[in-house]
């Protein structure tokens, strides 16, 4: 089967290779090739490539038959020479090549999948970032429970019972009263599942006057 090389991105294929596709006798083409080279160089400024195959001729020994390395341009060349049939198949043969390195190239133009997660996570994380600075000094409800050495549950439980926060939506909400006094920030947190399904979760954590404001509340000098 024929093969497309690639040499300082110049597709080519060999004369060997289209002796194969058109049925011809290698060493036929190799004397049509030669005859029409002068033409092509007067033409073109320069030679066809030639390169050179090891064949095995036996005891180990091997000898170096040439061959001819073809651009598609210099191998439609050469086929102005092919009958109908065999000029239509390295036509053919040659859209199918391009068809093939146009496909690889689009491959080598994706990301890997690691480089699609890098990519992923980095503009998520930015986005999180941002998005979460407000809140970026401030403490969980676990983490201010503790200071009063409290479960979390206890905790929220007292603050609901004092109506400084109530719970809706499966988050915690500080009291419309108390809204536009600083005590608390909303911080976001985004994973994933198993099955690449989002999960967003909200949730509402205190700021320094806050902090403050609990240990007025709640008679617990801890800060």
């Amino acid at each position: 089967m024929t093969q497309i090389i690639n040499i300082n991105k110049v597709q080519t294929i060999t004369s060997l290779e289209i002796a194969e596709l058109t049925g011809k006798q290698h060493k036929d083409l190799m004397k049509a090739i030669r005859n029409m080279e002068p033409a092509w160089e007067k033409v073109h400024g320069r030679k066809f490539a030639l390169m050179f195959r090891e064949v095995k001729i036996g005891n180990g020994a091997v000898r170096h038959a040439p061959c001819y390395q073809l651009t598609k341009t210099e191998c439609l060349y050469i086929a102005t020479k092919f009958n109908d049939e065999q000029r239509a198949k390295l036509v053919l043969r040659w859209e199918h090549l391009e068809l093939q390195e146009l496909e690889r190239k689009q491959q080598l133009a994706l990301p890997s999948p690691k480089k699609i997660l890098a990519l992923a996570d980095e503009i998520i994380g930015e986005g999180l970032r941002m998005l979460n600075e407000p809140a970026e000094d401030t403490l969980t409800a676990t983490q201010v429970a503790k200071t009063f050495n409290m479960t979390t549950y206890d905790f929220n439980a007292i603050l609901r019972d004092m109506g400084i926060q109530y719970r809706r939506d499966g988050h915690w909400n500080i009291s419309d009263d108390l809204a536009d006094r600083n005590l608390t920030r909303l911080r976001t947190h985004v994973s994933y599942s198993l099955k690449g399904q989002k999960k967003v979760k909200v949730y509402m954590t205190w700021t320094l006057d806050g902090v403050r404001f609990l240990n007025a509340k709640l008679g617990y000098p801890n800060f």
